[in-house]
């Protein structure tokens, strides 16, 4: 088996490094906005829904930014040293809008680096096995996510401040950016012709990418936060204390997945593998609904894993396989920020249903939207990347 350039390894150690630091803080910081900063639940939505946000605009800019340069790297790099710097000065924060300025940095960094980083994996790798190049990142990506919480949770039990593990998350960032500086610049193969500074080469983007677009805007509509299933969670008995360990082990089951995915995602129709991806989706949140023990919770959360396995990197696998190379970036750029601002709607939508419903018609309509996706998936015409 051909191993995987060394762009994507490095970069996967990145994504390793940049989670684990970013999850030491993260599961904290709801506490520390509203018991040691005093903050409202409210404000505490406001900071993570900007946060998105300014992530999602700033991925299509930078991908569009990274064709028109023809180099992805200064923009990998960038975003990754913003994101490390910025990140742990949460410790230095006395008002809830210091957490607001540095989150909305942070995710400045993350949008800056997201799309042009994307294109450099899909630029590395060899055909017949982006999937799997992807499949390693993400899976990468995900092992950050399993340790970082781990770490912040035994730190707090030693009785180390919160402030003071904030602090200490500035190492794996450090680590991330050294790590990059390492990367190979991969330019695309093609002579990148320059365009108008538009926000992307619409024109210039084939019809069955945007086509597959709000195909993956349909499945985005009823794919909610997680933050619904850690509530049926509570809600079915699970300890608030086991809740971190559940997050950690969800997180295992996503790396383990991650792999499984780009394997199947470069040996089957990648359409096929994000449809069964979907269909365990949907299954999932079926039975979310009809869950009553917690027992049941954590076999539900080690299923869900499969989910992101099965879809997060071949889609982004596909993405790359249906566009010119000269335009990667562009399609990236794009690609994430449709997922990223479906979030908001998605998150509204189930909200509100569940409030005014209950629970079972919420996860049921998220079921609904992943079944009508995958529905439109398989009739979807893939045609030619030249457009």
């Amino acid at each position: 088996m051909r191993r995987l350039p060394i762009t994507v390894i490095l970069l996967g150690l990145t994504s390793f490094w940049t989670d684990a630091g970013s999850e030491m803080i993260f599961p904290l910081l709801p506490v520390f906005l509203t018991t040691t900063l005093g903050a409202s639940p409210t404000f505490l939505g406001t900071v993570e829904g900007a946060a998105d946000l300014v992530a999602s605009m700033l991925k299509l800019v930078a991908g569009r930014l990274s064709d028109r340069l023809g180099m992805r790297k200064p923009l990998v790099v960038g975003g990754y040293g913003i994101a490390g710097v910025m990140r742990p000065l949460v410790a230095f924060a006395t008002a809830p809008w210091h957490v607001l300025v540095v989150r909305l940095t942070d995710r400045v960094g993350k949008g800056v680096r997201g799309a042009p980083r994307d294109a450099l994996i899909a630029d590395a790798a060899p055909e017949g096995m982006a999937s799997r190049a992807f499949g390693f990142h993400t899976a990468m990506d995900h092992a950050g996510a399993v340790v970082g919480p781990l770490i912040g949770a035994a730190l707090l039990a030693s009785g180390m401040p919160m402030r003071t593990i904030f602090l200490w998350a500035a190492l794996p960032g450090a680590l991330a950016l050294v790590t990059t500086l390492f990367v190979p610049e991969t330019a695309p193969p093609v002579k990148v012709v320059p365009a108008a500074p538009t926000l992307g080469p619409i024109a210039a983007l084939p019809t069955p990418f945007w086509r597959l677009l709000l195909i993956f805007a349909l499945f985005g509509l009823g794919n909610s936060s997680d933050a619904f299933l850690l509530l049926r969670a509570k809600e079915l008995g699970v300890p608030a204390v086991s809740i971190p360990i559940l997050w950690s082990a969800f997180h295992v089951s996503k790396v383990g997945w991650s792999a499984i995915g780009g394997a199947l995602g470069d040996s089957l129709p990648k359409r096929h593998t994000i449809v069964a991806g979907w269909a365990v989706y949907a299954l999932v949140y079926l039975l979310f609904a009809f869950a009553q023990a917690p027992w049941q919770i954590w076999c539900l959360f080690l299923l869900y894993g499969a989910y992101y396995g099965l879809t997060e990197p071949v889609q982004k696998a596909l993405v790359r396989e249906v566009v010119p190379v000269e335009f990667r970036g562009s399609a990236f750029g794009w690609y994430n920020f449709v997922i990223g601002v479906m979030a908001l709607p998605a998150s509204l939508l189930v909200g509100a249903i569940w409030q005014a419903a209950g629970p079972f018609v919420a996860l049921a309509t998220g079921a609904g939207l992943a079944a009508a996706a995958s529905a439109s998936l398989l009739v979807w015409k893939e045609g030619s990347p030249a457009g």
